[in-house]
């Protein structure tokens, strides 16, 4: 066991599984399989008290608390009035204490978003775009389209100047459309924080991929173009969690998101029963580390089996990544992902690999410049209008028509990336 304890974040499942959509590439909704025997998914007083009072136990100062589900609004606004209670109750050392729940937003109405604005809860909203994009894949379990409804809950959000983000899941079918999506959430979403989620999902069994995953390049092309359009527009006035981690880089912070640190392993998830598991992805009964209500969490945290897991993500990661020019951008994503083969037969590497070589060898010298600059004090508009001035100077890391692709593809340039 590790007996340094360490700070350590927790995806809360209140209503495990349980949703009130049926959207086609929520891997979470088969998790309810891991609980055949349970008729009421939602989290006891008992297990909410118990839990609460071992995660505010931590060593940090500042502690977030992220509700995510299923839908976590399913749970009521009486759920959400206690755990204020109980945070309080247990708040013995006045730590600073955040909340963050995701939501597909339909449920959301006047009172959800009073108590959200009173308790400073910072909501993540799912909308993959417009409504063509947004329907094709998210829907109510009836078949009815969901669009209008979360765009009525958005509406709630701004009217009570609740804090929110947007969190977009790009598949096969949205992610053609980089400035359709871009201009939906400059004119429609009314926040300015982004997040965009490749889908990645395999047929049950299998390694073939779903219809609806986004394919690699598809995931590359579509950053590159959004890219473009944020540094010279938007950097500084627009967050998007892909680029902002780019630069935390560059600044030579750590990247501040688990898929591109180094090892990972201290982003958890907790079940409805109490059940504590490595990680979200990880949600199977082989990365089951205990159960809160006989089990210590900071053990559990600890343990040698949770440590494995979090250095495996490093100790896995194969030779042609360990070379890779944009390693210290990627550390190899997610290990969920890393199920394909290198160039050279090697297992590991990460399906989206193709994209994110295209997206960081793309962005180096813009993050290059920008980073150096914010460093020197100059201010981005002064930055930005550099790169729209002398965009060539941008151009000199692309490789010669006749050589290979930076993306992997293994084509020469001029037939891959270049045409793109």
């Amino acid at each position: 066991m590790n007996e340094e304890p360490i700070p350590f974040n927790i995806i809360t499942k209140p209503i495990g599984a349980i949703c009130n959509l049926d959207c086609e590439y929520c891997f979470y909704l088969k998790k309810q399989r891991l609980y055949p025997e349970s008729h009421n998914f939602k989290m006891t007083d008992e297990v909410l008290e118990n839990y609460i009072q071992q995660y505010l136990d931590q060593p940090s100062n500042q502690i977030t608390f992220t509700w995510q589900g299923g839908e976590p609004t399913l749970m009521g606004l009486d759920f959400y009035e206690k755990v204020i209670r109980i945070q309080e109750k247990f708040n013995i050392g006045n730590k600073k204490i955040y909340n963050t729940l995701q939501t597909n937003g339909v449920r959301l109405d006047d009172d959800w978003a009073l108590f959200f604005k009173e308790h400073n809860f910072l909501v993540g909203v799912s909308i993959d775009g417009p409504e063509q994009y947004h329907n094709k894949l998210r829907f109510f379990k009836s078949g009815k389209d969901s669009f209008d409804s979360v765009m009525r809950g958005i509406n709630y959000l701004k009217k009570y100047e609740v804090d929110y983000n947007i969190i977009c899941c790009l598949n096969r079918f949205n992610a053609d459309y980089p400035f359709e999506l871009y201009d939906f959430f400059m004119e429609e979403s009314g926040t300015n924080y982004w997040q965009f989620i490749p889908i990645v999902e395999r047929k049950l069994g299998t390694n073939d991929m779903t219809d609806y995953s986004v394919q690699p390049g598809q995931f590359g092309r579509f950053l590159v173009n959004i890219f473009n359009r944020w540094i010279r527009n938007d950097v500084g006035q627009i967050s998007i969690q892909i680029f902002d981690v780019a630069f935390r880089v560059f600044m030579g912070l750590n990247p501040g998101l688990c898929i591109f640190e180094e090892t990972c392993g201290n982003n958890l998830a907790i079940e409805h029963n109490g059940d504590l598991f490595s990680c979200d992805h990880y949600v199977e009964t082989d990365y089951l580390l205990g159960n809160i209500k006989r089990d210590d969490m900071m053990d559990m945290v600890c343990s040698d089996k949770q440590m494995i897991f979090g250095e495996n993500k490093k100790a896995s990661l194969p030779e042609y990544c360990r070379k890779c020019d944009v390693r210290q951008l990627c550390n190899g994503g997610c290990p969920k992902n890393r199920f394909v083969q290198t160039p050279e037969g090697e297992t590991g590497l990460n399906y989206l690999c193709a994209g994110y070589k295209k997206l960081f060898s793309y962005i180096k010298p813009y993050m290059k410049f920008l980073s150096m600059n914010y460093q020197r004090n100059v201010p981005l508009d002064e930055i930005t209008a550099y790169i729209k001035q002398y965009p060539d100077e941008f151009m000199d890391h692309y490789p010669h028509r006749n050589e290979l692709c930076f993306c992997g593809s293994g084509k020469k340039f001029k037939k891959c990336c270049m045409i793109n």
